[in-house]
């Protein structure tokens, strides 16, 4: 590994910390804050369209100028944004903060490519899932550390601490260095993206997958708290069991062709629903919540395959287009969510169950099949 990829590394774990002590207590908080269950679909919705709208722009601006500068931005943007949540007093200004911070989002593609780029002898998939892996083992410290500070002092706090922690990451991140930026042979151009046949139709399948995935994930931690009944601090135990199957799973995917690894990530998803729908017991809860870790690996896995789809000079933008998609994704399904949520809490689960069955055919007759699968891609 060299050392862009362990700064990244180290800059991840740290961020992951953070991060994990608040974000999936943020509908919990935002019911605090005065919110119902489909209010926060809805603003969850629009925590979506916040990430949305960054994608492609990033992504084109890191194949022109360079990734580096982007990833210090991102970084800066989310501290910010933290110190708004943490020092929120209504749910407006909260809100405020949550979609500044949603913004941030807008990393993903310049360092899905940067990472890419610096990747040495390890294949596409194998580095972007140290990425997912990473920033995961931090998010294994992050929920239990939330829970037992909101248990204690109360979310707000929480908040607070996760911005002294991403000062420290913001520190780290300094360290990488810069990257000379890729161009393509000016007499013989690759084709555009919207011309890309096989890529659009790619992009129909993560589609698909992404949606089907998501589905029972927006208000599952308000059904565990307020239909399952756990406590905080329990909340915080799953979620904590969650981060750590993001981290296992992603690394264990890693090793897998990305063709093979993407409908395994989704079935482990959908075993996650069926835990939360008819497991009983925080043990259930915690497997459920591992499992789930199919869910962030899936993403690292459809990259890799994209890869193989565009020339290295689209690399920005090809992976900010799938992120774009991603985030369309989130901004559609919370109301959804919330609205099924509404009338029965139980609902959504079988019904992402059998969407994730449906991908995963989809997925597995339709995902790319020429892929160089040596080391050196």
């Amino acid at each position: 590994m060299n050392r862009n990829l362990l700064f990244i590394a180290l800059s991840l774990f740290t961020w992951g910390i953070g991060e994990g002590m608040f974000f999936n207590f943020a509908p919990i908080y935002m019911e605090e804050l005065g919110s119902d269950p489909q209010q926060i679909g809805v603003i969850l919705g629009a925590f979506g369209a916040s990430m949305a709208i960054t994608h492609i722009p990033a992504g084109r601006l890191a194949d022109r100028f360079g990734r580096r500068p982007l990833l210090l931005t991102a970084w800066a943007l989310g501290l910010a944004a933290t110190v708004i949540m943490a020092l929120a007093r209504d749910l407006d200004w909260f809100v405020i903060g949550m979609l500044i911070y949603g913004l941030t989002a807008f990393v993903s593609s310049p360092l899905s490519s940067y990472m890419t780029a610096a990747r040495g002898n390890w294949t596409v998939a194998q580095t972007l899932t140290l990425t997912t892996a990473t920033f995961s083992f931090g998010m294994v410290f992050g929920p239990a550390l939330g829970g037992w500070i909101g248990d204690l002092f109360g979310l707000r706090t929480v908040y607070m601490v996760a911005a002294g922690i991403f000062v420290v990451s913001n520190v780290i991140i300094q360290f990488i260095g810069h990257q000379p930026i890729e161009h393509h042979d000016p007499e013989s151009p690759p084709v555009g993206l919207l011309s890309n046949v096989r890529f659009l139709n790619f992009l129909v399948v993560v589609a698909l997958a992404v949606f089907a995935m998501y589905l029972a994930q927006p208000l599952t931690p308000n059904f565990l708290e307020g239909v399952r009944g756990l406590s905080l601090s329990e909340v915080g135990v799953v979620f904590t069991a969650g981060a750590l199957g993001n981290a296992l799973i992603s690394i264990l995917l890693g090793r897998f062709p990305p063709r093979i690894g993407y409908p395994i990530s989704q079935m482990l998803v959908g075993l996650f629903a069926l835990l939360m729908w008819r497991g009983a017991g925080l043990p259930l809860f915690a497997l459920g919540y591992f499992l789930m870790g199919g869910f962030r690996a899936a993403r690292p896995l459809a990259l890799a395959q994209a890869r193989e789809l565009v020339h290295d000079s689209q690399l920005g933008v090809t992976y900010g287009t799938m992120e774009t998609v991603s985030a369309i994704i989130f901004i559609l399904t919370p109301p959804l969510a919330g609205f099924l949520f509404e009338r029965d809490p139980y609902l959504v689960y079988p019904i992402a169950i059998g969407m994730i069955a449906f991908s995963i055919v989809i997925s597995t007759i339709f995902a790319p099949r020429h892929q160089s699968l040596d080391t050196d891609d």
